[in-house]
């Protein structure tokens, strides 16, 4: 089953631990991802005084997605730009000479 192979972790975030199952070899990024938007979560807190964890989580997740929707395009441009570059090598490769 899918699951026997998922590790158990515990991960703290804004003050709360919160225990997840992730692949073990998802590790490292996602406590890279916690620790950042951890970091994240600290600026906010000097920035707006007076505001509550959620308001700081809330903005950290818009934060997020709203890279990841810009980051897309580019993604795409330069997977494009792979595909392109190895189909060229492809046909010289194959190419006799």
């Amino acid at each position: 089953m899918e699951h026997d192979n998922l590790l158990a972790i515990n991960v703290w975030l804004a003050g709360r631990s919160y225990r997840i199952r992730i692949k073990p070899e998802e590790e490292e990024a996602v406590r890279l991802a916690i620790k950042q938007a951890d970091n994240q979560l600290a600026e906010m807190r000097t920035q707006y005084a007076g505001k509550d964890d959620q308001d700081f989580l809330a903005m950290v997740l818009l934060t997020y997605a709203t890279e990841s929707v810009t980051d897309q395009p580019s993604n795409t441009s330069v997977r494009l730009e792979l595909k392109k570059m190895i189909d060229k090598l492809d046909y010289v490769l194959k190419d006799p000479l």
